[in-house]
């Protein structure tokens, strides 16, 4: 059984305020409330661009979901 040392396992406060700090919290929490409240109070409108936004997703995942496929070329196409 090893022995660790209790204090290398915490994070200093220090170090974890500087990778995360308070304003993006707030900024996220106001972000979705305000998008709550938009999207509550225009929920018609919402709905009536979902089928666009749908088929804007097709091209869009094509795009972003096709870049790990491996597409090397073999040795054939090297030789010309």
């Amino acid at each position: 059984m090893e022995n660790h040392d209790s204090h290398s396992m915490n994070v200093p406060v220090d170090k974890v305020q500087r990778m995360y700090p308070a304003w993006k919290g707030a900024a996220i929490m106001v972000a979705v409330i305000a998008g709550f409240y938009v999207l509550r109070e225009h929920w018609g409108h919402a709905l009536g661009i979902a089928p666009y936004l749908l088929l804007l997703a097709c091209p869009l995942m094509h795009v972003f979901m096709h870049g790990g496929h491996g597409h090397e070329h073999s040795d054939k196409d090297k030789s010309k």
